[in-house]
């Protein structure tokens, strides 16, 4: 199939691009990497009368520090999180993540606002902001606001975005020494989407976890934060009887949809598995 007929329209800046889009109404989409959007307008599951097209915006490019995070401007690629010395530094589990991310074809043209935006539950970037306590930056008519990834991420492919918003950063609060992370998923293939996968980010006290997010992928229709098993594992050191218990606690914080591929026990095995091997990293100083 081919795509419908539309127009196209660049936008230099972001109030050109919320411009565009209020005029068009929902029959407008914003395009950045197109990884997503252009296979989904090819096959008309898509079929806006208007693109809008926002990677010429400098404002929405760049990685920096801005006080205690790290902004990461909507259109940096995800390659970039694989040669970016500040993500390697101050957001070390992205750079994990990344080698994940598709095949490198894909990895030179995607975007991180962009699978944000997506939100695709068995997509690596969505879920790491969760285990990270990022801020998600959107842009609207009515001007811009900050939402917490664990407020951003709603249902199957719905987030807390408005029509004619856009993502134009996303906020990791910066690395620090006294905190590990580790990252690890499992796939049929390499750059395959994942049949379960996770990340994780703890605050230490010596061999001690004060704080710990861990977030799955490929479980459930959101990326998804596993509670019961962080509360199990804070105030203690990662022994294997501590992670036998955060194990165990899966069942309580997953509940993994039916599926052709695996079945809802086979993954929740899997995340059983995946997530041992991943604290036992942690553990290690990962």
């Amino acid at each position: 199939m081919k795509a419908r007929a539309f127009s196209y329209f660049r936008a230099a800046t972001i109030d050109q691009a919320l411009d565009a889009h209020a005029r068009a109404g929902d029959d407008a989409r914003f395009i950045a990497g197109g990884q997503s959007l252009v296979p989904a307008l090819s096959l008309r599951l898509q079929a806006p009368r208007l693109l809008i097209d926002i990677t010429h915006i400098d404002e929405m490019r760049g990685i920096r520090r801005e006080g205690g995070y790290l902004r990461i401007g909507a259109l940096t690629r995800h390659c970039e999180m694989l040669s970016e010395p500040l993500i390697a530094e101050f957001a070390p589990l992205l750079h994990a993540a990344a080698p994940f991310v598709a095949h490198r074809a894909i990895r030179n043209r995607g975007t991180f606002g962009g699978s944000v935006a997506l939100a695709d539950p068995a997509s690596e970037f969505p879920a790491m902001t969760l285990a990270l306590d990022a801020e998600i930056e959107i842009a609207g008519a009515t001007g811009t606001r900050r939402v917490k990834a664990d407020d951003f991420f709603l249902d199957l492919f719905e987030t807390a975005l408005q029509p004619g918003e856009l993502i134009t950063a996303i906020y990791i609060p910066l690395f620090k020494a006294d905190q590990r992370f580790a990252f690890d998923e499992l796939a049929r293939r390499r750059g395959d989407y994942a049949l379960v996968g996770c990340g994780m980010l703890a605050t230490f006290a010596g061999e001690r976890i004060d704080d710990i997010r861990i977030s799955f992928f490929s479980v459930s229709n959101t990326p998804t934060r596993v509670r019961g098993a962080e509360a199990t594992l804070i105030g203690s050191s990662l022994d294997a009887e501590r992670i036998a218990a955060a194990q165990a606690a899966l069942e309580g914080d997953l509940a993994p949809p039916d599926s052709d591929e695996v079945s809802p026990a086979m993954r929740l095995h899997l995340a059983r598995v995946l997530l041992g091997r991943v604290l036992g990293r942690l553990g290690e100083g990962a």
